[in-house]
């Protein structure tokens, strides 16, 4: 019964984001027509904490976090920092701009620009996108744009697990963030992410519960070398991980001592 009710508020979910996507996508295209500055980024934004009390109110899904105190504040508008996030779900790609108070700029697959109403409006941001099948060039890209970026005071944010990892599993951490650090000097802030629990990955079967997000503080980059500094976040994160979401490594550790 407890899995019915969850299927029928899910489906209720995307219905509701399908129809608030396409005219707020609209209305985006239409306002970048004439906008300056960071208004189609906050535009996208808005919509985005609309899906994520979407989420709240319509499937159960709270969310908890510890650590907005590491991150510059808004009043620091030059102050770059690069997020290198724990990626378990859709949810945190939705909550961090709606959330934050500086504009993020996301490394994501050229993919999504294809999507329907929500690829065209994150096409008129100022984002990274890449074509991860040519790595050289998506490399250039990424600390070309991502200089550029820092330079403006943003906030780049990348997955540096690359994709979607499932509950209480570890990706390969790839040291793209982190050598986008040591180039432009710019401190790193590791986040651990719980959403899974909540919004599996590649699932929109949503159940209700707390999605909890844990920033920490940041880590100097200058006078690091990418590899070492990607151990020390890596650390971090999975350390942190185990932490707010013991349930789920729990198993492994009574296995691994039998």
């Amino acid at each position: 019964m407890a899995t019915l009710i969850a299927a029928l508020r899910s489906f209720l979910f995307v219905l509701f984001l399908i129809v608030t996507v396409i005219p707020w996508a609209l209305a985006v295209l239409l306002i970048s027509v004439f906008a300056r500055g960071n208004t189609v980024y906050w535009a996208c934004a808005a919509w985005l904490r609309v899906a994520i009390y979407g989420a709240r109110y319509i499937c159960g899904i709270r969310w908890r976090i510890q650590g907005m105190e590491n991150l510059p504040t808004q009043a620091d508008s030059r102050s770059a920092v690069i997020l290198l996030s724990k990626h378990q779900s859709t949810w945190e790609t939705f909550a961090y701009p709606s959330l934050m108070s500086h504009p993020l700029a996301y490394v994501f697959k050229r993919e999504l620009l294809y999507v329907p109403f929500f690829g065209w409006a994150m096409a008129r941001m100022d984002m990274i996108h890449i074509d991860r099948s040519k790595r050289a060039q998506a490399w250039s890209r990424v600390a070309e744009q991502g200089k550029r970026l820092a330079a403006m005071g943003h906030w780049v944010i990348m997955f540096p697990e690359g994709t979607r990892i499932a509950r209480g599993e570890k990706g390969e951490y790839k040291t793209g963030g982190t050598r986008l650090a040591v180039e432009t000097g710019v401190p790193v802030v590791p986040i651990a992410a719980a959403a899974a629990r909540c919004w599996p990955r590649k699932s929109f079967l949503l159940r209700p519960g707390v999605v909890d997000i844990s920033i920490g503080q940041q880590i100097p980059s200058v006078g690091r070398q990418p590899a070492e500094l990607m151990n020390e976040v890596e650390a971090w994160i999975e350390a942190e991980m185990r932490r707010i979401d013991p349930d789920v490594y729990a198993p492994k550790r009574a296995a691994s001592a039998t």
